[in-house]
């Protein structure tokens, strides 16, 4: 079970860039699906979550920017983000809990995809 994140890139402040999540592997099911980021010299926090029925969640910096959806047939998620700023400026992060062949549970992350804004 692996997850592989996409989509980063180099955006102007006030740009958009969309990233991507795609969760492969022997999968039953993947449960709550998760976006966080990691800025240079900070821990890492939440972005946003979604459940598998699409129930979201938003930290406050990504509430009205941001917009979590989840394709559930292809087994991706993806962050629409929007009026970008400088100080969302990370490595973005994918995480998932998945049910795997044999109903093994997986905290999955995936590798990160670099975000830059430019002011």
């Amino acid at each position: 079970v692996q997850l592989q994140a996409s989509g980063g890139g180099l955006v102007q402040a006030g740009g958009s860039l969309r990233l991507s999540c795609d969760a492969s592997g022997r999968i039953i099911r993947v449960n709550v699906m998760g976006w966080y980021r990691q800025a240079p010299g900070k821990q890492r926090e939440l972005v946003a979550t979604i459940t598998g029925t699409g129930r979201t969640n938003y930290a406050d910096f990504a509430e009205g920017r941001f917009t979590i959806s989840r394709d559930n047939a292809k087994n991706t998620m993806y962050l629409q983000m929007n009026s970008l700023k400088p100080e969302d400026t990370a490595v973005y992060y994918c995480n998932a809990d998945i049910t795997g062949i044999g109903y093994l549970k997986y905290d999955s992350w995936g590798q990160g995809t670099q975000v830059t804004v430019s002011s």
